[in-house]
């Protein structure tokens, strides 16, 4: 496996997310100085102390040192409690931006990205790259300077107490740095593969509870358990080997401290002894020690995390940088009104795939649809129905040939606008976690209470709505669980309504549905359709028999095009489609292949 690195910009663009907190970053960084400063200090104050309690040394003095000591000790509290807090703000800050821009990014990115990359794959690259990023900048921010500032003043005052004990301790010094240097690749590597295996848990486990009824239906709860169990204990074992590493690392470099410690005090005793120092500065000088290995260890650490960093910022990075093939062009236009003349002209089509140009869905499709005229849209799966839909809705551009709506091609209009006029029922409509009401309001939040209750009532919805336990306020539950199907689809037709869009889009909105269900659906679709230009994509073929032009796809190409009692009439694949639905139903079809035999089936 690669290990990945961070390069000067990469880095550069990271420390990025703390310019907007500058003012901040330079406060800390003052407090943590200042008791940098007073670190070094102390073992002086130290030093003092036990001067005074040799020969000439008086109880004033003594009870001035441990004055300045403890003076020491409470303003290096306060500093850093200060510090703490502002940095914590800080981090918040930065991560709340991060946020932003990821979430930001995720909403415009297209759907091919969000297929390729799946939920549960794209949360826990946000959650644990988040994390490291943010725990990487500050570390690096507010933890390399205070070291390295402690580091140079610390060494200044050995030398200026004696400088053959200053060498001693400087020739330990390296030792940690060189350990923390061959540790860190292995450290680097372990953080990649964790953050692999855990997207990928996770990416499962999402699946698996996004498709509990499937997992019930088929009795593998245990199995899917083990499975997810399974993976974790693989991820756990890599986490242990490496806990066990790091504890191996961290043991031998305070091995090194600890026989710089005895080396010190050996050879400062026997400086003691000789009358060269006092047995204050040899007490300084070991205060000093713990002081020196912690900032020079911090400094080797900088190392390790700015390889371990790498694997947060990258992943945070690959989405932030993740090519988005349907921006806006520069020259976009807002649209403010639209008719609902719609266009496909030579159309052709294939989603892309990373071993690269996918199966062709689209061989040239040509298509010129009126205002206010309903096209139903038929034929066997994988025809191509849902991915022409996902054309006109710019979920996908086409590898040839233009979509234009009243004239204009879609990709001069800016995406989110041609979206706001352009309303989907689809087959299992999505229905959030909150109120019916705010579900009725999904496109227009501004909507009033009187415009919410009208689209209900279009829809046939507001009479179980006033059934319901709190009304409008009802919580429907995730992907409105606490409803039926017919109710969801009723719900979701009155969000349609209420978005009031020109040009509109049913995806199998009924085959879900019991016949009442349906029934009642359906007419609210007919009121949804009313003046609009309509698509609908069906495979239940009584819902489409009135519709003004049926269209038959087959291998990405409309192979029929016409009413129902014409494409009948022809006798070609509609209506076999026609004769194998009503099968044992309608025995009397072939002798009255006309709109109305097919529609007593609705």
């Amino acid at each position: 496996m690669q290990t990945p690195s961070v390069s000067r910009g990469t880095l550069w663009r990271a420390m990025g997310y703390l310019r907007p907190h500058r003012r901040a970053v330079v406060t800390v960084l003052f407090f943590v100085l200042v008791s940098t400063g007073l670190s070094v200090i102390e073992p002086l104050a130290l030093k003092r102390v036990f001067d005074q309690l040799g020969a000439g040394g008086t109880p004033g003095a003594v009870l001035a040192a441990v004055g300045a000591l403890v003076a020491i000790g409470l303003a290096r509290e306060v500093l850093g409690a200060l510090s703490n807090t502002l940095t914590w703000r800080t981090r918040i800050s930065v991560h709340f931006a991060l946020n932003e821009a990821t979430v930001s990014r995720l909403h415009r990115l297209p759907l091919s990205f969000h297929r390729e990359e799946g939920v549960g794959a794209t949360m826990t690259k946000l959650d644990r790259g988040m994390q490291g990023f943010v725990g990487a900048i500050t570390d690096l921010t507010f933890n390399v300077l205070p070291a390295a500032t402690y580091l140079v003043l610390c060494v200044v005052v050995m030398f200026q107490l004696d400088w053959r004990l200053a060498l001693l301790a400087l020739a330990f010094a390296p030792i940690p740095v060189l350990i923390a240097r061959k540790a860190a690749p292995v450290q680097t590597r372990r953080e990649q593969t964790l953050m692999d295996r855990w997207t990928k848990i996770y990416a499962r486990f999402n699946e698996v509870l996004s498709g509990i009824v499937t997992v019930k239906s088929f009795a593998m709860e245990e199995r899917e358990k083990q499975r997810f169990l399974h993976d974790v204990r693989e991820a756990n074992a890599v986490v242990t080997h490496g806990v066990a590493f790091d504890s191996t690392v961290n043991a031998s470099q305070g091995l090194v401290v600890l026989v710089a410690r005895v080396a010190l005090i050996g050879m400062g005793g026997l400086l003691v002894l000789r009358g060269e120092i006092s047995a204050g500065t040899l007490v300084a000088f070991l205060g000093y020690i713990g002081g020196l290995f912690g900032p020079v260890q911090g400094l080797s650490g900088v190392y390790k995390t700015l390889r371990t960093a790498s694997v947060a910022i990258n992943q945070v990075f690959s989405i932030l940088d993740a090519q988005d093939n349907l921006g806006d062009a520069p020259d976009a236009t807002e649209v403010t009104a639209l008719h609902g003349d719609v266009e496909f002209e030579n159309i052709h089509f294939a989603y892309p795939s990373t071993s690269g140009p996918g199966r062709p869905l689209l061989n040239g499709i040509d298509l010129r649809v009126k205002q206010g005229e309903t096209i139903a849209l038929v034929g066997p799966s994988g025809a191509g129905k849902t991915t022409l839909m996902s054309l006109l809705c710019r979920f996908y551009d086409p590898v040839e040939g233009v979509v234009r709506i009243d004239g204009q091609d879609i990709r001069s209009f800016k995406q989110l606008s041609l979206r706001r006029h352009i309303g989907v029922v689809l087959q299992d409509s999505l229905l959030f976690n909150e109120s019916v009401r705010g579900n009725i309001a999904y496109g227009r939040p501004e909507a009033t209470q009187e415009e919410i209750e009208a689209a209900a009532r279009a829809a046939h919805a507001h009479e179980f709505i006033m059934r319901l336990p709190q009304g409008y306020d009802t919580v429907v539950g995730e992907r409105g669980s606490r409803l039926s199907a017919g109710e969801r689809q009723r719900i979701a037709i009155a969000r349609s309504l209420l978005k009031n869009p020109p040009v509109l889009i049913l995806d199998e909105p009924t085959s879900a549905l019991d016949a009442e269900s349906e029934a009642l659906v359906q007419e609210a679709l007919d009121k949804l359709m009313k003046g609009r230009t309509t698509f609908a994509i069906a495979h239940r073929l009584s819902t489409v028999v009135h519709a003004d032009r049926i269209l038959v796809l087959k291998e990405g190409r409309i192979v029929e095009e016409g009413t129902h009692a014409r494409l009948m009439q022809l006798n070609g694949y509609y209506a076999s489609l026609v004769r194998r639905q009503t099968r044992g139903l309608l025995p009397e079809l072939s002798s009255f292949p006309d709109s109305r035999s097919v529609s007593a089936v609705a």
